[in-house]
């Protein structure tokens, strides 16, 4: 008798465990299955580099998109929810150095308010009124600034692409796994 309540303690405990609902990292979504589109106008832009705000609206689109599971539009209107952002500031700070005293390395920090509204609810599903974004990057060798922070906010910068598609990675990932 004790062998047969084992086995059922232990089948039972397994289907458990197979419906937790765990997902692979990244292929989740904790938002409500009726939302199919999702609009995301670009961001405002509160800092003094002109640009930024379509190309980091751009990589967030470009992400949500690779998820597979959205349209995404850049309108407000005609959606079932609305991504809503605004980069608040950005700032770069040497973090190591050359033999010739020029930075190589640098820290990134972006501060934007971002939010998810469910516009059939009319509520905010997700958001997150300053999020901050830090990371550590190279500057390339082969860079003819090496050592001058306007690379990285150059229109043309790997630096910046990077920045912002690390960025998008960290905002998708936040809001469609519900951190």
């Amino acid at each position: 008798m004790r062998t047969f309540q084992k086995i059922a303690i232990t089948v039972v405990l397994a289907a458990h465990t197979a419906a937790c609902g765990y997902t692979l990292a990244g292929r989740g979504s904790f938002l409500p299955s009726y939302i199919k589109t999702v609009g995301i106008p670009e961001f405002t832009n509160a800092t003094p580099y002109f640009g930024i705000e379509q190309l980091f609206t751009d990589k967030i689109r470009s992400e949500l998109i690779g998820r597979g599971k959205y349209q995404v539009l850049p309108q407000q209107t005609g959606v079932d929810a609305l991504l809503r952002g605004s980069i608040a500031s950005m700032t770069i700070t040497p973090a190591s150095f050359n033999q010739q005293q020029q930075a190589t390395r640098y820290f990134i920090t972006i501060t934007t308010s971002i939010e998810l509204v469910d516009l059939k609810t009319n509520k905010n599903i997700w958001e997150n009124p300053r999020m901050v974004f830090r990371e550590e990057y190279d500057l390339p060798a082969t860079d003819l600034h090496a050592g001058d922070p306007s690379a990285f906010f150059g229109q043309s910068s790997n630096a910046l692409q990077r920045v912002a598609t690390d960025f998008a990675r960290t905002v998708i990932s936040s809001i469609l796994e519900a951190f």
